[in-house]
């Protein structure tokens, strides 16, 4: 699967299904049949939508972990709590479950954001919030984060 790019406001409808935007669809064409995990976002008050080969990987790193340790097994319980299959249905819309419309505040205007190789799923009121707070000292996170001299941190 390639990267995920783009930013996009939607509105969900009353049964809480929100039509993905042309642009995401046509950037998870080859995946679109094979369904995808949407989950609580472990930073932020947002959801996350996994392509299945995404959550699969993700799912075979975490296979490794020893569940005999507490808190390897704490960590997979709360990392997987309320994570649901769903698909995109004919009219390309996604259901999104009533728990997870809740955990994320979700009403009727959100934005759909790419995060490299996922989708996050914000209500836009929140997304706003988060982009301005994070605004404020962007400047120095990406130099923390990004401005690395060596080949493992940096981009040259």
């Amino acid at each position: 699967m390639s990267l995920l790019t783009g930013t996009y406001e939607c509105k969900v409808d009353a049964k809480g299904r929100l039509m993905m935007p042309a642009a995401i669809k046509k950037q998870l064409a080859s995946v679109l049949q094979d369904g995808f995990v949407l989950r609580r976002s472990v930073f932020q008050k947002c959801l996350e939508l996994y392509p299945m080969n995404e959550w699969q990987m993700l799912m075979q790193k975490m296979n490794k972990l020893n569940k005999f340790n507490k808190k390897n097994n704490d960590f997979i319980r709360r990392f997987n709590a309320g994570a649901k299959m769903i698909e995109v249905d004919v009219n390309g819309r996604l259901l999104v479950p009533k728990d997870l419309t809740v955990f994320a505040n979700i009403s009727k205007n959100i934005v759909v954001a790419s995060a490299i190789n996922i989708i996050e799923i914000w209500d836009k009121d929140l997304y706003e919030q988060a982009i301005d707070d994070a605004s404020l000292d962007f400047a120095d996170l990406a130099e923390e984060v990004m401005g690395q001299d060596d080949d493992d941190y940096g981009i040259s």
